[in-house]
């Protein structure tokens, strides 16, 4: 049977997403929040590896109190234990600061009770678009990683192996690799469940276990949030749209015509 980590994150609605002109910040107030869309494909890809093969799935996620109800929905893809990091200590860190969060709380979990087999994130948040918490905590728990997950072909728990389609710039890679492995996963790792209403109740009436930075995980307390974050922010704004396009009519002009004007503009613009 399967123990599975699956690490989720509440991010602002980017479809609604609007910044301060003064001070550079994003507009939070009245922006819904949501599972980051590739976290969700990391909770659909436990759900199914959980059908076919048995275990638990443990979801974990760091931020403020409000993140609890990301958790209470991640029950409706048949989580067994959703657990809340958050403290004011833990605020204004950046990816370095946040992958040791989970790190550690991860480590404690696995001494508490058993060593997860697979580490499920998704392969970036929406928000932030760095891509680096998943492979910053495959580092620190010393496994291997395998990023931009798009399926899993095998898993032999006998053998202790996966084998993983993953996308890359120049196509499709397969790689294997032994277990316990982190996967950052793509869209099409897994996609959405039908939640019975059995599920969906259950999540109404579930609350995460909560761990703070009050001594329980054994922190470093200078790793965490803002002091632990070597990372600034200079300045966050939306980029001035230029439009610089040329229009040419074919009715007016043809078309070896037109051919030849936009052989023109590319060499003038030094693309040929």
């Amino acid at each position: 049977m399967l123990n599975l980590l699956v690490s989720i994150k509440q991010v602002p609605d980017t479809t609604n997403i609007r910044i301060n002109p003064e001070t550079g910040t994003l507009i939070r107030e009245g922006v819904p929040a949501v599972i980051n869309p590739y976290d969700i494909s990391a909770l659909a890809l436990a759900c199914n590896l959980k059908k076919t093969y048995g275990g638990k799935i443990t979801v974990i996620t760091m931020g403020p109190p409000q993140a609890r109800l990301a958790l209470k929905e991640a029950i409706e893809y048949f989580a067994d234990r959703i657990i809340l990091l958050t403290d004011r200590r833990f605020a204004g860190a950046d990816t370095l600061a946040t992958s040791y969060t989970l790190a550690e709380a991860i480590k404690f979990l696995e001494k508490t009770d058993r060593p997860f087999d697979l580490y499920l994130f998704g392969k970036q948040a929406i928000d932030g678009d760095t891509a680096q918490v998943g492979p910053g905590v495959a580092a620190r728990l010393n496994v291997p990683v395998i990023t931009y997950t798009i399926k899993i072909e095998e898993l032999d728990l006998e053998k202790r192996k996966i084998v993983v389609q993953r996308k890359t710039e120049r196509g499709i890679e397969i790689l294997s690799a032994r277990l316990p492995v982190l996967l950052t996963c793509e869209k099409e790792a897994g996609h959405p469940v039908f939640s019975p209403l059995s599920a969906i109740l259950q999540a109404q009436k579930a609350e995460p276990e909560v761990f703070g930075a009050d001594g329980r995980i054994p922190y470093d307390l200078n790793r965490l949030g803002l002091k632990g974050s070597p990372t600034r922010v200079h300045r966050v704004y939306t980029p001035e749209i230029k439009k610089q396009g040329k229009m040419i009519n074919l009715d007016e002009v043809g078309v070896e015509a037109a051919v030849e004007e936009i052989i023109k503009l590319f060499k003038a613009k030094g693309v040929l």
